[in-house]
């Protein structure tokens, strides 16, 4: 990865501060506004909490549940999450604040997440992302054949370590 990238992924959450400073200082949230963007947090929060019970990290590729429509439903209910404090402020400056700084950093995070995977599952990966888009879902979930599928959520079941 280029220096930039590494910048990027190093220094994601740190200037993730300096944001949400600005983001407050240019609000101007009303109760209707701090419900909508509630309202789009906790389907942010749920699409989280889906994609979560699926994942089996670092252990296989998974590519069943949110995983068969995109390849990264965590950063996708980050973004409804980040849509919803853009809703909540009322200000185009912090809503485009927020929309820029995932844009920026987590499709080059999600691009670099790609290539590790390529490289530990090769093959059985490179037909997974020919069939599953980088970000933004399928409307139906892809029919990998010839891939076995891991197990339904594991939410409440212990993992190895």
């Amino acid at each position: 990865m280029s220096t930039a990238g590494n910048f990027f992924v190093r220094w994601r959450v740190r200037l993730g501060y300096p944001l949400a400073i600005a983001v407050l200082f240019f609000s101007r949230p009303t109760p209707r506004s701090i419900l909508l963007g509630a309202l789009a947090g906790l389907i942010g929060l749920w699409v989280r909490a889906y994609a979560a019970g699926y994942l089996h990290k670092q252990e296989v590729l998974t590519f069943t549940g949110p995983y068969a429509y995109t390849r990264n439903p965590l950063y996708l209910g980050s973004a409804i999450l980040a849509l919803g404090a853009g809703i909540a402020t009322q200000s185009w400056i912090s809503a485009l604040a927020l929309i820029l700084y995932f844009a920026v950093f987590y499709s080059i995070v999600m691009r670099r997440e790609a290539n590790e995977l390529r490289l530990r599952h090769g093959a059985a990966f490179e037909e997974y992302a020919r069939a599953v888009p980088l970000f933004i879902p399928r409307l139906t979930a892809a029919k990998l054949p010839g891939m076995m599928f891991p197990p339904l959520p594991h939410w409440g079941t212990p993992r190895s370590t």
